[in-house]
């Protein structure tokens, strides 16, 4: 449920903010009010979301950036600091996945990459947001992790295991980090009918490939980036005031078949 005003006056990092889940992310937040920094490797997919952020009454700005290096992420939080004065929080959603396939198939160029974006990006997200957060005198990161992470599936091992290690290094950091008023969560989403999903099959799902993925979500479908958009900016609200170091399934149910 939209609610207008929610976030007037706070300023928000979306990684991955091009499309996707992320997209989806940073026009809710910028809908209840948020100024909104997207960040992304597809440039003229994010100066378009911007600009149609800023046409519906929004403020958004987009830095191009690839997660996995250090200076890119360091000046997307500086856009959010210098742009709109601070940065209260931060969306770590950028997210790679190889091509389903056999662990012992996979090239290792394939593993460094996915590590590469799915864990370092999330430590870089979170490494430079910690300074900005703490002069703001608090904040909230909310990592995208996979319900992969608990509920693993064939043919993505690797993808599986980097998510894992963004629920660990999510808690982890809540744990050093609650005193300085930051909160960190994490939203473990199930399978979405997204581009994401394209890469991760190499071609478009039939109409099989989304039954049988249906029929392990109690719900009866698959997850709409506007699921994930709720989870986030629920996690990111006053509502979630005491909650720190949660990784919530979003997930129809499919973490407890």
């Amino acid at each position: 449920m939209l609610i207008p005003g929610r976030f007037a006056g706070k300023v928000v990092v979306v990684t991955g903010g091009a499309k996707g889940f992320g997209e989806a992310i940073a026009r809710r937040f910028a809908a209840e009010g948020a100024a909104v920094v997207l960040g992304d490797l597809d440039a003229a997919a994010g100066t378009a979301l911007a600009a149609s952020i800023q046409a519906g009454g929004g403020r958004a700005r987009f830095q191009r950036c690839d997660v996995a290096a250090g200076p890119d992420v360091e000046r997307l939080v500086g856009a959010a600091v210098e742009g709109y004065g601070g940065l209260d929080v931060m969306v770590n959603n950028a997210g790679y996945s190889h091509k389903s396939m056999p662990l012992w198939e996979l090239p290792e160029a394939d593993f460094d990459r996915q590590f590469a974006v799915n864990v370092r990006g999330v430590f870089l997200g979170c490494k430079h947001a910690v300074p900005a957060l703490r002069a703001r005198g608090g904040g909230v990161i909310v990592n995208t992790a996979s319900i992969g992470a608990r509920r693993p599936r064939r043919g993505v091992t690797v993808y599986n295991a980097s998510k894992g290690a963004v629920l660990t290094l999510t808690r982890g950091l809540a744990g050093e980090v609650g005193r300085d008023k930051i909160r960190v969560c994490a939203v473990c989403p199930v399978a979405a009918d997204t581009a994401f999903m394209l890469t991760v099959r190499g071609e478009p799902l039939d109409e099989r490939s989304r039954s049988a993925l249906v029929k392990g979500i109690p719900l009866g479908r698959l997850c709409a980036p506007g699921d994930v958009a709720g989870a986030v900016t629920f996690l990111a609200s006053d509502d979630a005031a005491f909650l720190t170091g949660v990784c919530l399934d979003v997930d129809g149910g499919r973490s407890i078949e």
